[in-house]
Formats: C-alpha cells, structure tokens, sequence
C-alpha cells in the first residue's frame, strides 16, 4: 500500500516578540500501516502519539522553529523514539524553547526523506523564518508548506527574524514553479493548490509594498 496522508488538528498557543495569540495547528503523519514520518507535532503530544498507533515514527520533521511547531517535539519524539530534524538557520528560534540544545538533524534544501516507498524533498523557502523549510512528496502532488504558503497568500512576515521581500521570493521562484495540480498541505487552516495561489502573487506583493 502506497504511503498515506493523514491529518490532525492541535490546539495551542503561539509566542514571539512579547505576544502571545492562539493557534490551531495542522500535524501531517505520511506513512503506511507499519512506519510514518511525523511533520510538526504540535501542541498535543499525547493526541499525536495515539493517531500515530503502534506504527514507528522513523523521522520528525519541523518546518522551521516557531515555537507552536516545536515546543511539544521533543516530549513527543521522546515518546515515540523518533530523531528530530530542522533546519539550521533557526536555530536561534529552537534555543528559545530548548536553551544550549540541538535537534537530533538537520535540514537542508535538497535532502530527501523516504517513507514507504514516497519521497519527501526539502525545499529551503526563508521568509517567515530564516530556516523555513517545505517538503515536496512529488509522488502525491504534495506540498507540505508549513507557514510559508497558506490558502489566500504567504505566511506571516511582521516578526522577528522574518522578511516579507525573501518569503515572496521563495514562493515565486521554489513553489509556483510546482505542477499547478500539486496539493498544498499547510500549517495551519486549509489546503490550497499550486494553481489557486499562482494567479494572486501579484496582487501578495502590492499588498505588502
């Protein structure tokens, strides 16, 4: 049986820059019935651990480093023996949860991750993080996209150690090159497509200017 998409929704809290807001989170698990991958587990561990069964989580992959997708990783990687992998460019946002501590791997723009028999390729999208990371399952005509892409525009640019003008710039040139068909699995809210978000970049950088 080819790899499965599932989808769990967590509810929490979000925290930067001296705010704090609630968030409801999308947790991916891409796998068959013996062995998943896990892309950002937030906020509830336990919730995450019974979708996830009896099956081995053999990777945990973090988008980027904003504490609502990391803060509950390691409490949940710990429960279910799973390595960590992130993208080194934010690692500044990890030592702000997990202080003189690393995650078990890094991320970099390329690396692959395979999971009963589907591949999942990282693609460094910066932006909304330095470290911001998507992972094309080109298999599915998947997109996970973290908070770099949502239905309606790009992630949120407003904070630290964000840029509007290079997030813009990952869409165009890394994501709406993608098959216009390639599903869109975000971080938080709805999925979207390649090709409903393509014809509105224009319109996402006049917004922003």
């Amino acid at each position: 049986m080819p790899a499965q998409i599932q989808n769990l929704v967590t509810s929490g809290t979000f925290s930067l820059d001296g705010g704090t807001w609630d968030v409801d989170n999308n947790v991916w698990i891409i796998g068959d019935e013996s062995e998943v991958i896990v892309i950002d587990p937030a906020h509830k561990p336990a919730a995450i651990v019974e979708a996830v069964g009896g099956r081995s989580v053999k990777a945990i992959l973090l988008t980027h480093g904003h504490d609502d997708h990391i803060r509950y990783a390691r409490e949940f990687a710990d429960a279910v023996r799973a390595p960590i992998h992130l993208n080194p460019e934010d690692q500044m946002l990890w030592e702000d949860v997990f202080p003189g501590t690393t995650p078990d791997g890094q991320i970099h723009d390329g690396d692959t991750f395979e999971i009963a028999g589907t591949t999942l390729r990282a693609i460094h999208t910066p932006g909304h993080s330095p470290g911001s990371t998507c992972f094309h399952a080109q298999k599915h005509g998947t997109l996970f996209s973290g908070d770099t892409l949502f239905k309606g525009g790009p992630g949120a640019t407003g904070r630290s150690y964000s840029s509007f003008e290079t997030i813009i710039d990952s869409i165009r040139d890394r994501l709406l090159v993608l098959p216009p068909d390639t599903v869109v699995n975000t971080g938080h809210g709805e999925s979207t497509s390649i090709g409903a978000e393509a014809p509105h970049l224009q319109e996402w950088i006049d917004r922003g200017e």
